[in-house]
């Protein structure tokens, strides 16, 4: 043994014997291979909607008509935010009732509107703190600042893929990362390849999509016998170094690399799809990425999360009405569009629909939006008291509303939902107690949900 193989063992031992058995059973066999749940599952797979930045629920899903009989006066409860706010903040946008549940939708939302009575509102959501970081690892992740595995990672851990040539968790997600990068759809201390893949949807040519999505330089056969002799070097490699995670990570990312190459480029490309479904959901950059969501859960991809795009599109510190009236113009078709597809399908009662961002915001006026100045142009500050979500299909109660805020929706107050619930609830759905669905990893059993979190059987249908 050598100084560094010693270092290595007795240094990183107790890494080694938390994942040391588990590599040894993954050798020659496929991490992603399908599992069922241990428990009755209502829902297969999940595609997420994250609209990353915070929007606002007072102009979205959760109307306070409080807040104009309040314009330009001090609302009467006391407010802790990051920046000074002013006085109360109407919304611009009109709120209307939709459907036979007569849930109450703002206009900018009026495709999303017309499938009220497939929608379940939360209304009464809740996080943390008001910072975009912590509150992305909070919603994605379960913990706002140490390095935890994702939910679509813990996902694809517990059920798998349904199909082995394509990865179980994909990001999709234009322009580049959002704030905290990777970190959003990273595996952590879960085996590598369970770790989300990213593709850049800003790119709408298949080979542009997806790096060396075909090999024109070889034949399939000539690939295979160079994967095989490296797959071979590589297990002869980890024989001695069992406990390198990241080495049996490779040797399964080569695999899928190939088996991707006989898949993936038919999935991206949308043009395979009939006229009227790439017009139902329009020819943009939201409703392509939409649909390639909807052929990746189609063809067995467990967990597809959609993101507006890099940084925080939704951060409306100024001129929100301009700034929400564009962003939910690109979401809001295709959105409505996925849910009617995958109920003519029959897959809506198999897949969960979230929508949502990291928190909401305050139903005050801002007066310091990075600076000293006054905000004429009528922002709102980051608000993690109280927000929105909604979720469809996959075992939720359709055409409901849960919980509630207060009268000018700052805070949540009737039947409160904090992010360790909901994902506490969903994983219920997906067939998992969230208390007993664990990793073990450095002599501790971590969860999803950490130390907390309670089912919300309210909107279980």
């Amino acid at each position: 043994m050598t100084r560094r193989e010693w270092l290595q063992r007795s240094g990183m031992g107790m890494g080694a014997l938390a994942c040391g058995a588990l590599l040894e059973a993954s050798i020659g066999e496929n991490p992603l291979a399908p599992k069922k749940p241990p428990l009755p599952a209502k829902a297969k797979r999940i595609i997420h909607f994250f609209m990353n930045g915070g929007p606002s629920q007072v102009d979205t899903f959760d109307p306070k008509p409080a807040l104009a009989r309040y314009a330009g006066k001090t609302i009467p409860i006391h407010l802790r935010t990051e920046r000074k706010t002013g006085a109360a903040f109407p919304s611009a946008f009109r709120f209307d009732k939709h459907g036979q549940s007569g849930i109450e939708v703002s206009e900018i939302f009026s495709h999303v509107a017309s499938c009220a009575d497939d929608l379940c509102v939360i209304r009464s959501m809740h996080t943390n703190v008001p910072n975009h970081e912590p509150s992305l690892m909070m919603m994605n992740c379960g913990a706002e600042n140490q390095v935890r595995p994702s939910f679509g990672s813990w996902i694809t851990y517990g059920l798998g893929s349904e199909n082995q040539n394509l990865p179980g968790f994909i990001a999709l997600c234009p322009g580049g990362l959002p704030v905290r990068g990777s970190n959003n759809w990273r595996s952590a201390f879960l085996p590598g390849a369970y770790q989300g893949t990213h593709i850049d949807t800003k790119y709408a040519e298949v080979e542009r999509l997806v790096e060396n999505i075909r090999n024109h330089t070889t034949s399939r056969e000539q690939q295979r016998s160079q994967l095989d002799l490296l797959a071979e070097l590589n297990r002869r490699h980890l024989q001695v170094r069992s406990e390198d995670a990241m080495l049996e990570a490779r040797i399964q990312t080569f695999e899928l690399a190939y088996r991707m190459q006989m898949e993936a480029a038919e999935v991206f490309d949308i043009g395979n799809e009939p006229a009227h479904v790439r017009e139902m959901y329009g020819d943009t950059l939201y409703g392509r990425q939409t649909l390639i969501g909807r052929r990746l859960l189609e063809r067995g991809v467990r967990f597809v999360q959609i993101w507006q795009g890099a940084g925080q599109p939704w951060d409306a510190h100024n001129n929100v009405e301009e700034n929400h009236r564009r962003l939910a113009g690109e979401c809001d078709r295709p959105i409505a569009a996925l849910i009617r597809d995958l109920k003519q399908r029959g897959m809506l009662d198999s897949t969960l629909v979230i929508w949502g961002g990291e928190f909401g915001r305050t139903p005050t006026v801002e007066l310091a939006a990075f600076g000293s100045n006054f905000n004429g142009s009528g922002g709102r500050d980051h608000n993690s008291y109280g927000f929105s979500m909604w979720l469809a299909g996959g075992g939720v109660k359709p055409g409901f509303v849960h919980g509630a805020t207060d009268d000018f929706g700052f805070r949540s107050e009737q039947n409160r939902v904090h992010v360790h619930d909901l994902h506490a609830t969903l994983l219920h759905l997906l067939g998992f107690d969230h208390e007993t669905f664990t990793y073990r990893y450095a002599g501790r059993d971590f969860r999803l949900t950490d130390v907390h979190g309670d089912i919300v059987r309210a909107i279980l249908a």
